[in-house]
């Protein structure tokens, strides 16, 4: 089952309270089951203090979202992708919403999602535990040889967006005391960068909170071919 919107902002919710989507959906279905449970064992389940106005007015909010949600997916049936949509699957996507989230968004299916993911060659979010070395894969039209300074890239070895800081030529290298001295180009027949990869995180429950969670991240390295380009990207709309 797809997730939906379980409550709109009619139903207040308390932090204890269970009206999670599959919940509420499973509670629904017993509800009007042919041997339904009684209200007193729906509002336990939902673990709600026993009172029958708000379980029904629960139940109604969530099946209006789902009607609303049902529809508008039948009105998208058989059309094909508009500009806006592409532009916005990228957008979620590279943002790290998952495709179940973003076929919820625009109410569409997941299938209908993961073709735009192909088609246009987003870079692929791997799952936790990823291999650096076996798991990473780029698409084609991400493929380049060379990077320009402040570059937005995915990096693959990384599972995420990137900026390009600087070409570690030989020249830089040698300008830089310490670095050490390698060419890479002559070594791995690619160019290698300095990167910072971008992880943004909500800094507003750490010791930090004035930071500026949108910039946070860390500094990488990585050649050429494990570094995918998105200019492609920009043709849909995508402001990068």
């Amino acid at each position: 089952m797809e997730k939906i919107m379980a409550i709109s902002t009619g139903v207040k919710k308390k932090s204890h309270e269970k009206l999670d989507n599959a919940n509420v959906l499973q509670v629904k279905e017993l509800l009007d089951a042919e041997n339904p449970i009684s209200k007193k064992e729906a509002c336990d389940m939902l673990n709600i203090r026993y009172n029958t106005t708000r379980l029904q007015r629960i139940i109604d909010e969530f099946t209006d979202v789902w009607e609303h949600k049902e529809k508008r997916r039948s009105q998208n049936r058989g059309k094909g992708a508009t500009r806006d949509e592409i532009k916005s699957v990228i957008e979620y996507y590279l943002e790290g919403d998952n495709i179940s989230e973003i076929s919820t968004r625009l109410y569409r299916s997941n299938a209908f999602v993961k073709a735009i993911i192909d088609r246009v060659g987003i870079p692929q979010k791997l799952p936790s535990g990823y291999s650096r070395t076996k798991d990473i894969m780029l698409p084609e039209q991400c493929v380049s040889d060379e990077f320009r300074i402040g570059e937005k890239v995915w990096s693959a070895r990384d599972n995420g967006i990137a900026e390009i800081k600087a070409e570690h030529t030989t020249a830089h290298q040698d300008s830089k005391p310490g670095l050490g001295r390698v060419d890479y180009e002559a070594k791995y027949g690619a160019k290698g960068y300095q990167l910072y990869v971008q992880t943004p995180c909500d800094t507003s429950k750490t010791l930090f909170p004035w930071l500026d969670g949108t910039k946070m991240g860390h500094y990488s390295f990585a050649l050429s071919y494990d570094l995918g380009s998105l200019r492609h990207l920009e043709q849909y709309g995508v402001n990068l």
